[in-house]
């Protein structure tokens, strides 16, 4: 008789709805396109009000910081058709952004790590 192994469930994680884009990307490190695939974070630049973005299939791209950006709603709503199959995005990392929840009234909100 086999032993049944137990998968344990991430826990729940909360954080602020309405939080600015570059607090967000530097704590779950995923970038949703526009064509819908889900790239991994290799690295953040922030000059002001922008920021370079290099995912980890070597892509770079400049994006604003706006809390009501297609890539905020989306990475809120957790809206993406497919994992990019060059960035390698582990399944436990995708467990553990299904598992968070973004509520209005309750959560983390994501403290600057840069003071």
């Amino acid at each position: 008789m086999k032993k049944k192994e137990s998968v344990k469930k991430p826990a729940l994680r909360y954080y602020r709805k309405r939080i600015e884009l570059f607090r967000l990307i530097d704590k779950i490190k995923l970038w949703p396109s526009r064509k819908g695939l889900l790239h991994g974070i290799k690295s953040v630049e922030e000059s002001g009000l922008q920021a370079k973005i290099t995912t980890h299939c070597n892509k770079s791209f400049i994006v604003n910081n706006s809390k009501t950006s297609r890539a905020a709603r989306w990475l809120r709503n957790k809206w993406f058709k497919g994992v990019c199959p060059e960035c390698g995005i582990p399944d436990w990392k995708l467990e553990k952004y299904n598992s968070t929840r973004f509520k209005r009234h309750q959560g983390s909100f994501l403290p600057d790590n840069t003071a």
